[in-house]
């Protein structure tokens, strides 16, 4: 406690000591005192700096100092090199070291070189400064890529590899995206010549949120295209020959590359002749010469010619061929009406299928001939101004009609094939050109026959009697079952009226029933011809006997009775009875009450009361 109290005593003298010149000099002059006083010293304790001292110390911690905060961009010199590392002096409290892995794009760094620096991390656990050169080169990659997206500046790119849908280039240190149809005007076919290549790139497109960049080269193309496009828009006209490159083939025609100026040749431009693509014709990237048919107001659509360049084959065209001559030709198109054949380059003729067969019945070209045949035919008619040529095959051959009279007599017998049919018959052809029908009546003497196809089938062979022949209108008739006898007339015999057959019920119908004697004879009974002789009908499948009340050999109509058979029976004893009575009567000599008594007994018979009575 002693030692503490001499303290505060000496300190208070000290002050004493200090102060006493103070207190005498504001005593002996107290207005200058107050004048010179320094106000800051007494407040803050310290002397006020001078401003202009200190700008100049702020000036010289700007020089010498950095502001070590995190994800900040400064640039440092590199001041020496290990095997491993690189020492980065940036003005701060201490160096950072770098490893030399992220220098590995400059294998020439050097002591003394300046480069962009990242402050990673201030003071490591060791105190040590940790700085990053690979994420500041990132940084500022990113700050010219958006740089380079918003003035459109042209970039340098490294392609570093293929990748699906186009190629990854490396920009600023940035892996972007070029896309496949990015990279040229024309279509690319061969993606690995552009691996390894530096190339000029437009930034076209940056995903922020996900770190995408979209690079064009094609871009800077069609910029120099446009302009190169408006002077050979402006000179275009119908009618001029340019010189182009194929750029694409499709199945429909083949883009021509003008210049800068597309154009399409419609595959019906690129030969006279026919063919089945473009290709036949033409090659990617082949020069060619073609003329301008035609282009829309904006001339944005430009239609081109190849063929137009030659002269037309029908102007080539001897002018010796004329109507009636023999041409051999290929089968090129064919159509439901007929076939085109072509017998010279780009000259075509049409064979009408009407003109491939003397035959009248309807048939398709497929089933004459195929497109690749070879075929010989003959000129029927010849256009040249609208360069039309009809042909005919079957003028080649004779007419079969010619001697129709000999080959197919009347009442001749022939076989023939079923070819088609209609509702009312069947045509058959005898030969190649020789067709007859056959009407639906014409076919069976027996079967009652709706449609032919119940009857016969395409393909099947038939035998036919010629009916009748018509050699101008080129028409034969002809019949099926008149090559057999007709079952009618023997039926007609057989089944005469009151003859009586045994038989079933096939079908209970709507009036009645049917009943089939055998495969030609189906007769119809009657509802009040089913009853039997005890008053009940006959059902479906029960058998007996009939007896046959019409007969009709035209309309094929034969009727049947049941109910006949017994009602005959009872008549015929009726009238026996009534001549026995008669007789009787006579011998008698009965009054007139008791014949007839005798007269409505038997009338009562034959109505069936009595046999109802009884029951």
């Amino acid at each position: 406690m002693a030692d503490k109290a001499k303290q505060a005593e000496v300190e208070a003298t000290e002050a004493t000591t200090v102060e006493a010149p103070v207190v005498s000099e504001a005593k002996a002059n107290p207005e200058k005192f107050l004048k010179e006083f320094n106000w800051h010293n007494y407040q803050e304790g310290i002397d006020e700096v001078d401003d202009k001292q200190l700008k100049e110390f702020e000036k010289l911690v700007a020089e010498n100092f950095v502001d070590t905060l995190d994800d900040e961009v400064v640039e440092g010199t590199v001041i020496h090199m290990t095997e491993r590392d690189a020492i980065i002096d940036i003005n701060a409290k201490s160096e950072g070291v770098i490893s030399l892995n992220e220098f590995r794009y400059n294998p020439d760094l050097k002591v003394g070189d300046k480069v962009e620096v990242l402050i990673d991390v201030r003071e490591d656990a060791t105190g040590q400064l940790v700085l990053s050169h690979r994420k500041a080169r990132v940084i500022k990659a990113w700050d010219r890529v958006n740089k380079a997206h918003e003035t459109g500046e042209i970039v340098n790119g490294f392609v570093k590899c293929r990748t699906k849908g186009g190629m990854i280039v490396d920009v600023f240190g940035i892996e972007a995206f070029l896309p496949g149809s990015q990279i040229d005007v024309k279509p690319i076919r061969d993606y690995d010549q552009y691996v390894n290549k530096t190339m000029e790139f437009k930034v076209v497109k940056i995903n922020h949120e996900f770190k995408n960049v979209v690079v064009s080269h094609k871009a800077l193309i069609e910029a120099d295209i446009e302009i190169q496009k408006k002077e050979i828009i402006g000179q275009l006209e119908k009618g001029q020959v340019l010189e182009g490159i194929v750029k694409n083939i499709t199945s429909y025609g083949v883009f021509i590359d003008l210049g800068g100026v597309d154009g399409l040749v419609h595959i019906t431009d690129l030969s006279w002749s026919r063919i089945n693509h473009p290709n036949e014709i033409v090659e990617l990237d082949q020069k060619l010469n073609v003329v301008i048919l035609d282009f829309d107001e904006n001339k944005s659509r430009i239609q081109l010619g190849l063929k137009q360049l030659s002269k037309h084959p029908w102007e080539a065209l001897a002018e010796e061929v004329k109507v009636g001559d023999k041409v051999k030709g290929k089968v090129v198109v064919i159509a439901d009406y007929g076939a085109f054949i072509e017998v010279a380059d780009g000259v075509e003729g049409l064979i009408h299928v009407s003109e491939m067969s003397w035959s009248t019945h309807l048939r398709s070209a497929q089933d004459f001939v195929s497109v690749g045949d070879e075929v010989e035919a003959q000129i029927l008619t010849l256009d040249r101004e609208d360069r039309k040529m009809s042909l005919g095959i079957k003028q080649l051959t004779p007419d079969p009609w010619t001697d129709i009279t000999a080959k197919y007599p009347l009442a001749s017998k022939h076989t023939g094939i079923v070819r088609n049919f209609t509702n009312f018959g069947v045509f058959v052809e005898l030969e190649e050109g020789i067709d007859g029908l056959i009407y639906i009546s014409d076919l069976s003497w027996t079967k009652k026959i709706k449609h032919p196809s119940e009857f016969c089938a395409v393909g099947d062979k038939l035998d036919v009697v010629v009916l009748e022949l018509d050699v101008e209108g080129r028409k034969l008739s002809l019949g099926h079952k008149q090559t057999t006898e007709n079952p009618w007339d023997k039926y007609e015999t057989e089944f005469a009226l009151e003859t009586v057959h045994t038989a079933e019920i096939s079908e209970i119908v709507d009036k009645g029933a049917t009943v089939a004697f055998n495969e030609d004879i189906v007769a119809f009974v009657p509802s009040r011809h089913l009853e039997k002789e005890d008053g009940k009908k006959l059902k479906k499948g029960e058998s007996a006997e009939f007896k046959i009340i019409e007969f009709n050999k035209e309309f094929k109509r034969v009727v049947a009775s049941h109910t006949a058979i017994f009602k005959a029976e009872e008549i015929k004893n009726v009238k026996a009875a009534a001549k026995k009575a008669a007789s009787a009567a006579a011998e008698a000599k009965p009054t007139l009450g008791d014949a007839n008594d005798a007269l409505q007994a038997l009338k009562d018979k034959m109505d069936g009361k009595t046999t109802k009575a009884k029951k």
